[in-house]
C-alpha cells in the first residue's frame, strides 16, 4: 500500500481547494441544492416543484400546489435549516415562493 506524502492531497481536498481559490464554492453549493432537491425535500415536494434555484442566499421555489406553498411558508425556518445542514454550511438565508 502506498503511503501518502505530505504534499499529496485527496481528490476531494484538491477540488475544495480549487473551488475556494477561484471563489466558486458558493456557486457550487447553490447548484448542489438544485441537483439534490428531491433528496433534501422528499419526493412529494420535489414532484410538485416546478423550479428551484438560489440567488443571493435566497432559495427561490416555484411550486404547483397552493397547499404546498402554504406548508412551506409555515415551515420556512425548518426548511432553511434542513438545506443548510445538508449542504454543510449557510447556503441560504431565506425562501421566496414564486
Amino acid at each position: 500500500m502506498m503511503q501518502k506524502k505530505s504534499n499529496d492531497q485527496t481528490i476531494k481536498e484538491a477540488i475544495d481547494l480549487l473551488l475556494e481559490t477561484y471563489n466558486l464554492k458558493e456557486k457550487y453549493l447553490e447548484t448542489s441544492v438544485s441537483v439534490h432537491w428531491e433528496e433534501i425535500s422528499g419526493k412529494a415536494i420535489a414532484n410538485r416543484t416546478l423550479d428551484v434555484y438560489i440567488k443571493q442566499k435566497k432559495l427561490y421555489l416555484q411550486l404547483s400546489s397552493p397547499i404546498l406553498k402554504q406548508e412551506i411558508l409555515l415551515s420556512k425556518k425548518k426548511l432553511i435549516s434542513l438545506v443548510n445542514d445538508k449542504m454543510g454550511g449557510e447556503v441560504i438565508k431565506d425562501i421566496v415562493l414564486i
